[in-house]
């Protein structure tokens, strides 16, 4: 009987990838510092204001603007700083061009990736039907990848896509030990998947997600400067195409080759 298949939403890092534990003391003794520092300065500024009214009411009046353009940039460097550590950029209407990776800056596979050593996958179970991936809706499809993933072979799988999910959708363990991390991109045949979408990915799925093996899977296509940037830092590229093939059998999965030819 297979192992459920646990579904988490959110970040669920690499073992050993969770940051330094800050010490409760320091962060303490810091907010103590900056609180006297602030009660020091505001004592002094009163005592200056009250010898000097007339000049107080005046930088008062022109800091008013600076506050007010203060207060309403927090939100959007909040969100700045979330979409940095995640590895993403802005909502749509708001990106950035970004620039072209430097082949030497790309993130890359780890060099024990172990292709190739994966046996020839069983046939499915004879109670696996293919779903209509682009029929189903964004959560349905990440829960479609993970069982493809689970029915050939994968063990601890497991749906983490949502907010903050850090460019994963499903976390498993191949049937050699590595493990995977896929990114479902449910797009119609309109939307190609472009190098932004890889680069993000790219950004967090070595380094945060510990990946050994790293995929993007679409009911689209990519486009030749994603497919460039996936050769070049490792990530397996499963189209729509070689999606409906994985699943009916007759394509490779991203972790090793097709099924046996039950003829």
């Amino acid at each position: 009987m297979p192992v459920p298949i646990r579904r988490t939403r959110g970040v669920t890092p690499r073992p050993g990838a969770t940051d330094a534990v800050r010490s409760p003391l320091l962060i303490l003794a810091l907010a103590g510092a900056l609180i006297g520092a602030a009660i020091l300065l505001f004592l002094r500024f009163a005592h200056w204001a009250g010898a000097h009214p007339v000049t107080a009411v005046l930088l008062a009046l022109l800091a008013l603007p600076v506050l007010y353009v203060l207060f309403r940039a927090m939100p959007r460097a909040r969100e700045l700083r979330r979409a940095a550590r995640a590895g993403m950029i802005p909502p749509p209407g708001e990106e950035p061009v970004l620039e072209p990776v430097p082949a030497a800056q790309v993130p890359h596979a780890p060099t024990d990736a172990r292709d190739g050593l994966t046996v020839v996958l069983p046939p499915p179970v004879a109670e696996y039907t293919t779903p209509d991936f682009a029929a189903l809706d964004p959560d349905g499809f990440e829960e479609a990848v993970a069982a493809l993933c689970e029915r050939d072979g994968c063990q601890e799988v497991e749906v983490v896509g949502g907010a903050g999910d850090l460019g994963a959708d499903v976390l498993a363990t191949a049937p050699d030990g590595r493990r995977v991390v896929v990114q479902c991109k449910q797009y119609g045949p309109e939307h190609k998947v472009g190098s932004q979408d890889l680069q993000r990915f790219g950004g967090t799925c070595w380094t945060v997600h510990g990946a050994q093996l790293a995929a993007v899977v679409t009911t689209s296509e990519f486009t030749a400067p994603a497919l460039e940037y996936a050769e070049a830092c490792g990530i397996r590229c499963v189209d729509g195409t070689a999606l409906a093939a994985w699943a009916e059998g007759s394509g490779a999965a991203p972790w090793g080759p097709a099924m046996l030819d039950t003829a």
